[in-house]
């Protein structure tokens, strides 16, 4: 009976090893989970105050050397370093919030992507990006310039890994997108990341050593699944089938900051399902984003975890900002809340397919937060002050202070939208939710730059002749 029972058990954990869904449910030790969640919150606000005060004490300008400060911590941390381009494992230190351990590639080499093709998700080749990523060891991944990688199959992450786009205009599109998998301790930052597609039924390699079939992807921007010590910064994510960033299967010790996010429905999901008992560790820090046009709902939509949403600016949505189920606790504080002009939509939140009798009792607070064209935001909970009292932020943040905490949200030093150069809008299908597809111009633009040189050339002879006969 004994020797029966363990051939069943060894025999379901085989099987379940062939499955991402039955390898998760597995994993239900939790790693990562911070034992203090409202210290974490805490500690966040004190940066933050720390920084706006630094910056409000002195005066901005370039003689006393303050010109780089923005309030934000973030920021502020690596920005004022006017060396950074030749410290960029810097960066690494600037991390707040739950995903303050993710130290990315740091300490690695250096790994220059040189060739933007992905023809071979088997067998890359050294120099691309997909190459970069799968290596055992860590690497702090940078571009040496502007260049649109457009993905054959979903981009897996190994851990220990830093994508650095600053100094460069890097996009990412295509097929299945960014997928972090039971892996750590990853960085994505200054990426443009757009128009992503299920793609799957196929073989990926996710390290030198491994290769295996993949089934249909969802088409999320970035999908995270069953991995800790995640950051992700400025970053404009717009334009997926499914979602812009996703994080389940007890994902945890996330931060999400400084992004634009726009042109979206169905934006960040955050937690498996309300039954997936591993994800009650889940612990997401949403700090100093930008929720743009045309977004919907899911800023984010939460299951279970403890989901701490810090001086964000939320211009628009459709639906509803922040929704949950599953018993979520969410710490709502100093976000700037801008209502729909819908009568019906004020509502910042929105408790998905639950009798008021069940979340009456979740804990959900708003403090601080500036709610503006009718905007209003329905707390719950027992005992608030008790369960918050760690995370209570010295003073309210003002709207000037939302906007210069969220100022630089998205790629720096480009527009913040995707719809880029050798980006276009098409015709309103299925090829995207937001009814949005993405074309390759370049021959176009090719074309007209042609054109332009020439009519250039024509002009300055003619002028010339002119000239001789004067």
């Amino acid at each position: 009976m004994l020797l029966q029972t363990t051939c069943i058990f060894l025999l379901s954990v085989l099987l379940s090893s062939f499955s991402p869904l039955g390898t998760a449910m597995l994993n239900l030790t939790l790693p990562g989970a911070h034992p203090d969640p409202e210290a974490v919150a805490h500690e966040v606000h004190r940066k933050v105050n720390a920084s706006i005060a630094r910056r409000e004490m002195l005066s901005v300008s370039e003689k006393d050397g303050s010109s780089c400060l923005t309030g934000n911590p973030i920021d502020d941390c690596w920005k004022c370093d006017p060396d950074w381009p030749n410290n960029r494992q810097r960066l690494a230190d600037c991390v707040i919030g739950f995903g303050q351990y993710a130290k990315g590639g740091k300490g690695g080499e250096f790994y220059v992507v040189t060739d933007s093709s992905d023809d071979d998700p088997v067998n890359p080749k050294p120099g691309t990006l997909r190459y970069a990523v799968i290596q055992n060891e860590p690497l702090w991944i940078v571009f040496p310039s502007n260049m649109m990688i457009k993905l054959s199959q979903e981009l897996i992450f190994n851990s220990y890994k830093t994508i650095d786009g600053r100094g460069a205009d890097v996009h990412i599109v295509g097929g299945g997108c960014i997928t972090l998998q039971f892996i750590s301790n990853v960085i994505i930052h200054n990426i443009h990341i757009h128009h992503c597609h299920p793609s799957g039924n196929t073989n990926v390699r996710s390290s030198p050593e491994h290769y295996g079939f993949r089934t249909e992807s969802d088409g999320d921007g970035i999908s995270i699944f069953g991995s800790k010590d995640i950051w992700i910064d400025h970053c404009t994510l717009s334009r997926c089938k499914d979602g812009l960033i996703d994080a389940v299967m007890g994902s945890t010790g996330i931060t999400i900051s400084n992004n634009m996010l726009s042109h979206h429905n169905e934006v960040m999901l955050l937690g498996h399902s309300d039954d997936y008992l591993p994800d009650s560790g889940m612990q997401v820090t949403i700090a100093f984003n930008h929720f743009g046009e045309k977004l919907v709902q899911r800023m984010p939509r939460c299951r279970r975890g403890y989901i701490h949403v810090v001086n964000n600016d939320f211009t628009e949505w459709e639906m509803y900002a922040i929704g949950g189920s599953g018993e979520p606790t969410i710490n709502s504080q100093g976000n700037r809340y801008m209502a729909p002009e819908n009568p019906f939509a004020k509502e910042v939140t929105k408790r998905v397919d639950t009798q008021q009798s069940k979340w009456k009792g979740w804990n959900w607070r708003s403090e601080g937060d500036i709610l503006l064209n009718g905007a209003f935001f329905v707390a719950s909970g027992e005992e608030l002050e008790v369960k918050y009292e760690k995370a209570y932020s010295v003073q309210p943040k003002s709207a000037d202070r939302i906007s210069f905490l969220t100022m630089s949200a998205g790629v720096l030093g480009n527009a913040r939208d995707n719809n880029l150069g050798m980006w276009s809008r098409g015709p309103a299908d299925d090829t995207t939710e937001s009814g949005m597809e993405y074309t390759d111009d370049m021959s176009t633009t090719a074309t007209m730059l042609l054109s332009s040189f020439l009519l250039l050339f024509f002009l300055s002879y003619t002028i010339l002749r002119l000239t001789v006969i004067l």
